[in-house]
Formats: C-alpha cells, sequence, structure tokens
C-alpha cells in the first residue's frame, strides 16, 4: 500500500496538502489509494510480487489478469457496504472503509471508477469527444465528487462544476501522455479530431511532433481550458483551506496546460510538467479571480 500512496507526489495537482486538516488529509489519502489501485490494476502497474492478487483472493494463475483483478476489487469494495459481512480484505480497502461510512458515502462513484478501468481493457479509440466526455465522467468527475462528500461541501451546483474541472485535468493529462498511452495502445485525442487536422496514428509514434499534430493538441487544450474556466466558480463557492485546496486543482490543471503550450505542444518527447514556481503562481491567479 505504501507504494500506492508513493504515487501522490507525481500528479499535477495536490492530493492531501499538509494545510489540511489532519482528517481531511487522512480520508483523501484513503481515497486517493483507492483510485490509484484501480488505476495500477487496469494499467498492469501493480507492485510486483503478486501481493495485491493474494489479497483479493486471486488464484496466482490470474495474477495478471486485469479484468478479473477489477472484478475481485469491485467484489471487496462492495464488502464495504455490506454491514453485515466481515468487511474488506484489501489493506487499500480497509482504509477507505471507515471514511465511506463516517461521511454516508455511497457506492457509485468508487465503482465509476472501476467501470473507466474496465473501459480501457476493451476500448482503445474515442471517436467523438462526446464519447472523450463519456469516458471521463467515470474515470475523473467521481475523484472531485468524493472530495466535495470527504470535506461536507457537496450541492448540485458544486458536483457540476467539480465535474468540469475533474474533466479538464483528465483531458491535459491524456494530452501529456500521449506518446505513453500510445505505447499501451490507447489513444484518447477523439478520432473524429484526428480526422479534421489530417493526423494519423502514425503521426503520434515519432519522436516529435509535426504541425498538424501540435494543432491538434492545441485544438484539445483549448477544450480544457473552457472546462477550466467554467468550474473555476468552485474555488470561490467555499471558504478556508478548502478554497486553497480546490484552487490547488485548478492551477493544476492550468499549469499543466501552460507547460503544454510552452513545449510550443510537441507533447510527443515526453510529458511537460509545470514546475513548482509555475503552479504557486497558477495558484495565487486562481484565488484572485485570474488566469
Amino acid at each position: 500500500m505504501r507504494g500506492t500512496l508513493d504515487k501522490a507526489a507525481h500528479e499535477n495537482f495536490p492530493v492531501a496538502p499538509f494545510f489540511l486538516p489532519r482528517a481531511w488529509r487522512d480520508d483523501l489519502m484513503a481515497v486517493y489509494g483507492y483510485a490509484r489501485l484501480v488505476d495500477d490494476i487496469g494499467d498492469g502497474d501493480l507492485a510486483p510480487g503478486g501481493g495485491d492478487a493474494r489479497h483479493l483472493g486471486v488464484a496466482p494463475e490470474h495474477a495478471d489478469d486485469r479484468s478479473a483483478l477489477l472484478d475481485a476489487y469491485e467484489a471487496d469494495l462492495r464488502r464495504i457496504f455490506d454491514r453485515a459481512g466481515d468487511g474488506p480484505r484489501h489493506p487499500v480497502l480497509r482504509r477507505l472503509a471507515p471514511v465511506v461510512h463516517r461521511h454516508s458515502i455511497g457506492p457509485e462513484p468508487f465503482l465509476g471508477l472501476i467501470e473507466a478501468n474496465r473501459q480501457d481493457q476493451l476500448v482503445k479509440r474515442y471517436e467523438t469527444y462526446d464519447d472523450l466526455l463519456a469516458y471521463c465522467e467515470l474515470s475523473a468527475n467521481p475523484v472531485g465528487r468524493l472530495v466535495l462528500a470527504v470535506t461536507g461541501t457537496a450541492t448540485p451546483e458544486r458536483i457540476r462544476l467539480s465535474d468540469a474541472v475533474c474533466t479538464a485535468l483528465q483531458i491535459v493529462e491524456h494530452l501529456q501522455d500521449v506518446a505513453e498511452d500510445l505505447r499501451r495502445d490507447r489513444i484518447y485525442l477523439p478520432a473524429e479530431d484526428m480526422r479534421r487536422y489530417q493526423v494519423q496514428e502514425e503521426d503520434l509514434a515519432a519522436p516529435t511532433a509535426g504541425e498538424p499534430v501540435r494543432a491538434l493538441i492545441a485544438f484539445e487544450a483549448g477544450r480544457a481550458v473552457r472546462l477550466l474556466t467554467e468550474g473555476t466558480p468552485l474555488v470561490g463557492s467555499v471558504h478556508g483551506r478548502l478554497k486553497l485546496l480546490l484552487a490547488g486543482f485548478v492551477a493544476g490543471g492550468r499549469a499543466a496546460v501552460r507547460a503544454v503550450e510552452a513545449a510550443s505542444y510537441d507533447v510527443l518527447p515526453g510529458p511537460p510538467k509545470a514546475g513548482r514556481v509555475h503552479l504557486l503562481r497558477e495558484v495565487g491567479a486562481t484565488l484572485r479571480g485570474k488566469g
């Protein structure tokens, strides 16, 4: 479980920064651990040795079967909501269980993250932007909804704004990871947009991006910026340290977009990453209602 949680430091946005109350930090890290392990199962990035499979009751011969692991993870998750049972087996889920009960969180956001990773096993290309948005509804938006649940601030309007921010963060991450995703035989750039900009799949495998690829990435980055702008009022709807946390989410997305822009939209050599100074500047701009 330690290796799973250590990956929090590499996210575009602060997962559970020091300035939050200890109780929030602990609960958010439990939620992060759940989401991170789902992704690690779906991507085949589990720690060696088969420990996760053993915890989930998956036979050694199926320890590399991502679908079997996701099924077992879902079954173990459902044990959290079965108050008459013995509870989950996996340490990540045992840590999550009291968070779920303390905040009265239903299973839907957790199941959405599992379903997104199931989809990754079957769907390798997305025809339209709407198709991609539907995927983000499963893969990204539940995270923001869980943050609102843990902090006791969920309302229908905040959920709508959070969804816009989370979808934007997912799109930006896809732009940063075009080359890595292609190595996994996944393309999250809508096929209809690739045709519009005359980009072929082989163009994404080049060492550096040609002008059509750069134009496509710029177009998708613009979509992410518009979503971030749409969701930014979420920051002003809350107060105190939660406001700073949500500003960090928005700023992380903005800083990532700036990094992509600074690379002239050439994401193929590797993921453009924002430095700490740039991130802090974006946090400040977000808190001031600028950017």
